[in-house]
């Protein structure tokens, strides 16, 4: 059925692609599978016309962009897998692929602007308390008053440096912003700095046309993000994916149930995303998950166990595909009883028995049918993959980045006028306008004080000026000289301080 994914059998198990935005979890112990299933439906989602997004957490993703090897040590048990089902035009062949990468190293480099990312989400990243958090929104809500573009690194961290040295004035409009909460962000912001994260802020920033991409032959492009590095920064790595979804919600127009997704979307390692979430952010996602379908996007949830989801997203994701778990422990027996609660029990055999039994390659399956009921739990062999299984050399993978369509869009960074610039011009014009200022109150202050000695001298010699009067203004003009070069230093600052309240010494 060309409307249809087919999952494997023995019992055919489909997924219909209307009912494909109803999201899904690809569940299961290390080792059994889950990398293989995800790599199956992402090739099906592809030859359907789909585009699809994946993350690659161990770099064993990175093959699908090859056909596999027919002469290979896997191809001989896939032919056979696919003989067994019944798989009548089963093929070494592989999908339009496309590398992505937040460092730039493995794929086009990734970016998003410091505003598109928000002070919600950055506050996750940094690992802000409460009363950090709400500096950093009073900084970006500046930003958007004083119209400064937060697009990079350093725009942010300038905002974080002017508020702090203007805390005073920012906390009269905005409430009590203390300067030791600000030094205490710019100290996150460092350390993001040295991790190398910075290089995520930026621009070009991504176009979500680019990801929502078919080839001349009509299949989708997958999309694969390099993550094998990322995960070492689980906070940005979850962060990151929780914005991607986002921005698609935000972005794409509503479609209702389309006869096929727009886009799917493979969020592996998922327990990162919600692991110490605060509740508003759990709020957020559930949100996210719950409206983004109707954008005709599909979410799929791969995590060792599915009580890493929240119940409230979990019971969003209507289409699994359960790999074994193990069921050693008093917890562990307890995970495999839930995990065998939510599918649709299946008369011919025990669904908790069958998930601590189940082979590598072997899993659990429900998806909805064509009128949106979940069917009844099959105990199913995973059709075998048609690309090649397992990472891609580094020669390999620049070949097929030079054939991508947006090769060389994203590879050079831009740096635009932005709030960095714009205060930091800001701040030379106030530093030489008081510098001036102070120059001309100290000349004042010496013009006067010298008035007013050569004055009493003047007045004590009976009020009449001497014939040296030209050689007592020739004195006169070179004490001043001397008297601006040893005081005018000193004298500014103090006048400077005086002028603008506490600005810091140089």
């Amino acid at each position: 059925m060309s409307d249809t994914i087919f999952l494997g059998g023995p019992n055919p198990q489909h997924l219909v692609l209307r009912r494909a935005n109803r999201h899904g979890l690809i569940a299961g112990a290390t080792g059994t599978g889950k990398t293989v299933t995800l790599q199956v439906l992402a090739e099906a989602f592809s030859r359907a016309g789909v585009p699809v997004f994946a993350a690659d957490v161990r770099g064993d993703l990175a093959g699908i962009a090859l056909p596999g090897d027919p002469k290979g040590k896997l191809h001989e048990r896939f032919t056979a897998r696919a003989t067994e089902l019944g798989i009548s035009d089963y093929a070494c062949r592989a999908p339009p692929v496309m590398f992505w990468d937040l460092y730039g190293a493995q794929g086009h480099p990734l970016r998003a602007t410091m505003s598109d990312l928000g002070p919600v989400l950055l506050a996750r990243i940094l690992e802000l308390s409460d009363a950090q958090e709400g500096v950093l929104n009073v900084a970006f809500h500046l930003a958007d008053i004083e119209g400064l573009e937060l697009l990079n690194f350093d725009d942010l961290k300038t905002l974080i440096r002017h508020v702090a040295e203007n805390a005073q004035e920012v906390s009269k409009r905005y409430g009590l912003v203390q300067p030791t909460t600000a030094a205490a962000i710019q100290r996150k912001l460092l350390q993001l700095d040295m991790g190398d994260a910075a290089q995520f802020f930026g621009e070009p920033a991504l176009d979500l046309a680019d990801f929502i991409r078919t080839d001349a032959n009509g299949h989708g492009f997958v999309n694969v993000l390099a993550a094998d590095r990322l995960i070492g920064s689980p906070r940005l790595y979850s962060t990151f994916l929780l914005w991607l979804m986002s921005e698609l919600f935000e972005r794409l127009p509503e479609i209702g149930d389309p006869d096929k997704p727009k886009l799917v979307f493979f969020f592996d390692e998922a327990h990162l995303l919600f692991k110490d979430a605060p509740k508003a952010l759990l709020d957020k996602i559930e949100q996210v998950v719950r409206l983004i379908r109707s954008k005709g996007v599909g979410i799929y949830f791969v995590t060792q166990n599915p009580q890493d989801v929240p119940e409230t997203v979990l019971a969003q994701l209507s289409n699994r595909v359960q790999h074994a778990l193990r069921a050693y422990t008093p917890s562990e027996t307890k995970a495999v009883r839930i995990a065998a609660a939510s599918f649709r029990p299946n008369p011919a055999f025990s669904t908790e028995a069958a998930i601590t039994t189940l082979e590598v390659g072997e899993a659990l399956v429900s998806t909805l049918d064509e009128k949106g009921t979940p069917g009844i739990v099959e105990r199913t062999k995973i059709r075998p993959p048609e690309a090649r299984l397992g990472p891609l050399s580094a020669a390999e993978r620049v070949a097929i980045q030079r054939q991508s369509p947006v090769a060389g869009k994203y590879d050079t960074m831009l740096d635009r006028e932005s709030a960095h610039e714009k205060l930091s011009q800001r701040k030379e014009k106030a530093d030489a306008a008081a510098d001036r200022e102070a120059e001309h109150a100290a000349k004042e202050a010496v013009r006067a004080k010298v008035g007013k000695e050569t004055g009493t001298k003047s007045r004590g010699a009976g009020g009449t000026r001497s014939n040296g009067g030209s050689r007592r203004q020739g004195m006169f003009e070179t004490f001043m000289k001397s008297v601006l070069r040893q005081a005018g230093s000193q004298i500014t600052r103090e006048i400077t301080r005086g002028v603008l309240g506490g600005r810091r010494r140089r």
